[in-house]
C-alpha cells in the first residue's frame, strides 16, 4: 500500500508541474501580433472537371 501512495503522489506532483507550466504560459507570456501574407495560386480557386 505505501508504494501505491508513493506512485500516486509522484503522478500528482507531475500533473501539478504540467498544470503550473501551462498556466504560466497562458497567463504570463504575451504573443507578439504580426501580419501574415499567404499567396494562393489561381489553380486552387477552380475545380478540375
Amino acid at each position: 500500500m505505501p508504494s501505491l501512495l508513493r506512485l500516486l503522489a509522484v503522478i500528482a506532483l507531475l500533473c501539478a508541474a504540467v498544470y503550473g507550466g501551462l498556466y504560466s504560459l497562458a497567463h504570463l507570456v504575451q504573443p507578439q501580433p504580426r501580419e501574415i501574407t499567404v499567396s494562393i495560386p489561381p489553380s486552387k480557386f477552380f475545380k478540375n472537371r
